[in-house]
């Protein structure tokens, strides 16, 4: 069963965000809503997201200091503005903070969800000559492309940074991943919570590649992750 693509939305004009979250479970995404900068901040530390579409006028964290912030979690994410602010000054900022679009209030629904479909479909297509290997791990298989993980009839959909983390480790054969290069690589920061973070998404990974027991994934204290299989 394919997953749907999940969007954050960060509005804190309720009908609107209702009217905007339905429309898009419609079109077959899965969405959150938050009603401020700081919700969606948190929300977006906690989960995975596909695209995020952002007011720009909102309390606690406006949307263009939120995009900030999301960009240096994960600067490949997607963004689209969806906001009333129409001064020339206030495109180009959000443009140069990342955003993919900037859409200005009131909008066609259905333009912007052709729009996000191009968007993720661009995204997708970025692909280097390593992202359409296929990796052996033991007695499974993964295929970054696909963030699939499969071994006999096991099948398991990774999340873009459990897809990412893992091809890194692939790529580094028997030699140690850096820390700090997968963290800049997949999280673009070094700090404490993403070093954290890290490392729940190895148990993750771990938790996936269980069934065969050649499989490891060491921890090198102080210097990063290896991923072994014993012959």
């Amino acid at each position: 069963m394919e997953t749907a693509i999940k969007i954050l939305l960060v509005e804190d004009e309720a009908n609107f965000a209702a009217v905007m979250k339905s429309y898009l479970e419609l079109s077959d995404f899965s969405v959150d809503h938050c009603k401020d900068g700081q919700e969606g901040y948190e929300h977006f530390i906690k989960n995975e997201y596909d695209l995020c579409l952002l007011d720009v006028m909102m309390p606690e964290i406006d949307g263009f200091t939120l995009a900030k912030k999301i960009k240096k979690l994960n600067p490949s994410i997607p963004l689209i503005f969806l906001t009333a602010k129409t001064l020339k000054a206030d495109i180009i900022q959000g443009y140069k903070i990342g955003a993919d679009d900037y859409i200005t209030k009131p909008f066609d629904s259905e333009l912007l969800i052709y729009k996000m479909k191009a968007i993720l479909n661009r995204n997708s297509g970025e692909e280097n000559e390593s992202d359409k290997k296929e990796f052996e791990i033991g007695t499974y298989k993964f295929i970054p492309r696909l963030r699939t993980l499969t071994s006999g009839t096991n099948e398991y959909k990774l999340s873009p940074k459990e897809s990412d983390l893992l091809k890194l480790l692939c790529e580094s054969g028997e030699e140690v991943l850096p820390r700090t290069k997968a963290l800049k690589i997949i999280w673009g920061d070094d700090n404490f919570y993403t070093t954290r973070s890290m490392d729940v998404y190895v148990t993750k990974l771990r938790k996936y590649l269980k069934k065969d027991a050649s499989i490891k994934i060491e921890n090198i204290h102080g210097s990063g992750f290896r991923l072994l299989i014993s012959k």
